[in-house]
């Protein structure tokens, strides 16, 4: 290699070893270095635009790899100018360079392949799939990213991102089949199980998800196909096949070719690249696969099998790794070449020297046959092996105690006659002993025949243990996953009782950590349970101060409790935290807001679009301000605002519907409330909206049919419940009017429009005494409303006087 290349593997090493340790001035700076040194080389382009990316310079990543990966020859280049397009908001030119390396890595995986001392840092498919997602969802194609969303998640069920993205997407999904071990992850499980979740039936002609009409409706925007459905159809070219996996029956060693296939790929993608590193890496992840299995099966090993074992695994070892060989031939195992003060061998030392004796114990425990000298030629041992089959051998005996120590006498300075041992004592020993193979004569196998079977047995041990393991460990994570997935997607679906429900069954150490209790305060929250979101997010808050997530909706939920000290102090601390954070303004302008100062609350809102434009909650809230200070027409604007950043966010759409009922454009408002209500469809609070339309629009069937439906969503909502008594007042249907009041009673029975219309009911039924008590009562309950009250009771006073004249 010349010069220039061995400097630029070492940079290439420094530039990894910086960025690994976070060190990016570091690592930007030597891969500058790298750039000049080799302008023409792709992989110094990654590697500049890569600094670049983690420094959160995305202009530069850009302009670094758009050379190389706008064009889609270098895969490295083609990941970061598209995450730097995703960060630039270029999305379909982000898109377009991942399709056009398309070849580079459809069907790579990377399973298995990293570790803490391995890496891959080039993407594989799922890893692609997922940043395509992200793009076609930031560019508002829901469909595309949901189809890419499902090809990653297929791959690599351990994605999470993809998973989350087909919930905000609003897919259908059967989360039961999903989170299940693929094929690259060693499952063992049967066929069909996998075939009815990750593979598509064959013979059915099938098309993407992307080309279904009911994917996404063109007036309510949310997905409603199965993308893990498989009785839908599905074109061919489309159906998920998953890729070969290369056989880990073999143990590789450092001479071994690296494997082509037939389209003339390296069987690794880093190893195709024209840098040593990659090489560097492909060959330690070679040497590693013995070492690895050896410290699994040592972990499962009992003690005293592992140390009886030792010596027969380090055999095997020095010939399946290209280790150093020992310097002079020596072994180094404990207790080898024992000696006499005089320097002499010990006879039990000589003994164990060779190698046609029966296997030990501890060998025949591991399936491994006798150690031989490294040192030796395969053509000496054969030799000597042929050359002592006709002799008889003795058992090797076992060190245990001081029965188990050689036979022979002491030694003293300058004997040199070795002694045999006593038949009588050793007639005696196998009496003692329980009959065995170590009895029996046998013949050591030759050389060859003794190493290969020995790798070929161990290796069979050891990877079935380490499978078994590695299968269990996975099933484990995945059950745990599939558990957050069932809460997360029912979240997602507003089916906010299942979500609760599935959240409160994992185990308490998943339970009260930092992503749970923010989703289950935001489960509670979209119940209009704000004391259960409140103790959720308090538990959050205790556990994690410096949380930022998801606290614009404990703001939000502090509002609507009207805790005004404590909206402060989330104030305070947020902006200490995280200042430039439009979660802390959110919660600023919410704090504004409790004290009615609407500008100030505009003010903060608008900062946190600065900082995210894309920020729907924000733009959501910032338009209920401007319906507080009547400016509907800037209320308009921010909304729509909020659902063109996220079309299912259903805040927005309810806030277009209650501008324009203020503005008296009641069918507008029917229209966008109905939108809200099928995103949405758990909220009471919309029903009632719509209902409260149809009454304006003098459809009481109509309203009183939404004002059921609310109360069967939610029981104890007493607004769904005033409202349908009083339109079952204005139907004259006075006695279901009157159930509805009695229940209503009792849920609110201090407001004072309660009684007030409790007090007409009467009335109606000509219970007038009956119906002055409920007046008295609301008349007391609200002083401002006397009026209002006095006119009802004097009006009941004049019917009073008027059937007495008629009398």
């Amino acid at each position: 290699m010349s010069p220039t290349g061995v400097a630029a593997s070492q940079l290439r090493q420094l530039i990894f070893y910086h960025l690994d340790n976070d060190m990016l001035d570091n690592a930007n700076f030597l891969a500058g270095r790298l750039h000049a040194l080799e302008p023409r080389n792709p992989d110094s382009s990654h590697l500049l635009s890569l600094t670049y990316l983690r420094k959160h310079r995305n202009k530069a990543a850009y302009d670094a790899a758009q050379k190389y990966g706008s064009n889609g020859r270098h895969l490295g280049c083609a990941y970061v100018f598209a995450q730097a397009c995703l960060a630039m908001e270029r999305n379909v030119e982000g898109a377009a360079a991942l399709e056009k390396a398309r070849g580079h890595w459809q069907g790579k995986s990377s399973w298995g392949k990293t570790s803490e001392t391995l890496r891959r840092h080039l993407p594989d498919a799922p890893a692609v799939q997922t940043l395509l997602a992200k793009l076609w969802q930031a560019h508002g194609d829901l469909r595309k990213a949901a189809d890419c969303y499902v090809e990653a998640h297929k791959a690599n069920p351990f994605i999470w991102s993809a998973f989350e993205g087909l919930c905000d997407a609003g897919a259908d999904l059967d989360v039961e089949k999903m989170f299940r071990p693929t094929a690259e992850m060693g499952y063992a499980g049967k066929a069909g199980v996998m075939s009815e979740v990750y593979q598509d039936q064959p013979r059915v002609v099938s098309r993407p998800l992307a080309s279904q009409p009911n994917f996404i409706n063109a007036n309510i925007l949310t997905p409603s196909s199965d993308p893990f459905n498989n009785n839908r159809p599905m074109h061919a070219e489309s159906a998920f096949v998953l890729p070969k996996v290369p056989s880990k029956q073999r143990i590789a060693s450092e001479w071994d070719t690296p494997t082509v296939n037939s389209s003339g790929d390296l069987e690794h993608e880093d190893a195709a690249m024209s840098d040593p590193l990659g090489q560097d890496l492909e060959r330690q992840e070679r040497l590693a696969v013995g070492p690895r299995h050896a410290r699994v099966a040592s972990s499962m090993i009992a003690p005293d099998r592992a140390r009886h074992g030792a010596r027969g695994v380090a055999a095997v070892d020095s010939h399946s790794t290209a280790g150093p060989p020992n310097p002079l031939g020596r072994t180094t195992a404990a207790g080898a070449h024992k000696r006499t003060v005089s320097g002499a061998p010990t006879q039990s030392s000589m003994a164990s020297e060779d190698s046609s004796g029966p296997p030990r114990r501890s060998n025949r425990l591991f399936g491994q046959g006798p150690a031989t000298k490294s040192g030796r030629s395969a053509v000496e041992l054969v030799s000597s092996v042929l050359t002592r089959t006709d002799r008889e051998v003795r058992p090797a005996r076992a060190a245990t105690g001081t029965k188990g120590r050689s036979t022979v006498g002491r030694v003293v300075s300058g004997n040199r006659t070795i002694k045999p041992p006593d038949p009588s004592e050793k007639d005696k020993d196998n009496i003692r002993r329980a009959p065995s193979r170590n009895s029996e004569k046998s013949v050591g196998p030759p050389a060859s025949h003794v190493v290969a079977s020995t790798v070929q047995v161990r290796q069979v041990n050891v990877s079935s243990i380490d499978q078994q393991a590695e299968q269990e460990a996975l099933g484990g994570l995945l059950r745990s996953l599939k558990q957050l997935a069932l809460g997360r997607y029912a979240a997602s679906n507003y089916d906010l009782s299942h979500a609760v429900a599935s959240f409160d069954a994992l185990p308490s150490s998943h339970r009260e950590t930092p992503w749970v209790l923010a989703q289950l305060g935001k489960a509670h929250y979209e119940a209009a349970d704000y004391r259960e979101a409140e103790v959720c997010f308090t538990k959050l808050m205790k556990l994690q101060p410096s949380c930022i997530e998801d606290t614009e909706v404990y703001s939000t939920v502090l509002w609507h409790l009207k805790k005004d000290s404590t909206l402060a102090w989330l104030c305070h601390t947020l902006r200490d935290q995280h200042y430039n954070a439009p979660e802390t303004w959110c919660a600023v302008g919410n704090s504004f807001s409790l004290a009615r100062e609407h500008d100030h609350a505009i003010s903060a809102f608008k900062r946190a679009t600065q900082i995210s434009p894309n920020f729907a909650y924000a733009w959501t809230l910032m338009g209920h301000e401007y319906i507080a200070n009547e400016e509907f027409d800037a209320a308009l604007s921010a909304f729509r605002k909020s659902v063109a950043a996220d079309k299912r966010a259903y805040g927005g759409w309810y806030g277009l519907g209650r501008s324009f009922e203020r503005m008296g454009k009641l069918e507008e408002a029917e229209r966008h409330y109905r939108i809200a209500a099928s995103i949405n469809p758990s909220n009471s609070t919309l029903l009632v909206c719509i209902g409260v339309i149809y009454e304006k629009l003098h459809k009481k069937e109509n309203a009183l049919d939404c004002y059921t439906r609310a109360l069967v969503l939610t029981p104890g909502s007493a607004l769904a419940r005033f409202k349908k008594a009083r339109v079952l007042m204005h139907m004259r249907d006075f006695p279901s009017a009157l159930e509805e009041l009695e229940i209503l009673k009792g849920v609110a029975p201090d407001e004072a429009n309660v009684w007030f219309l409790l007090g007409k009911c009467l009335k109606g039924l000509g219970a007038r005494g009956d119906a002055l008590k409920a007046f008295t009562t609301a008349l007391n309950l609200d002083v401002k409303a006397s009026r209002f009250i006095k006119e009802a009771m004097e009006s009941l006073e004049d019917d009073e006087d008027l059937e007495s004249e008629e009398d």
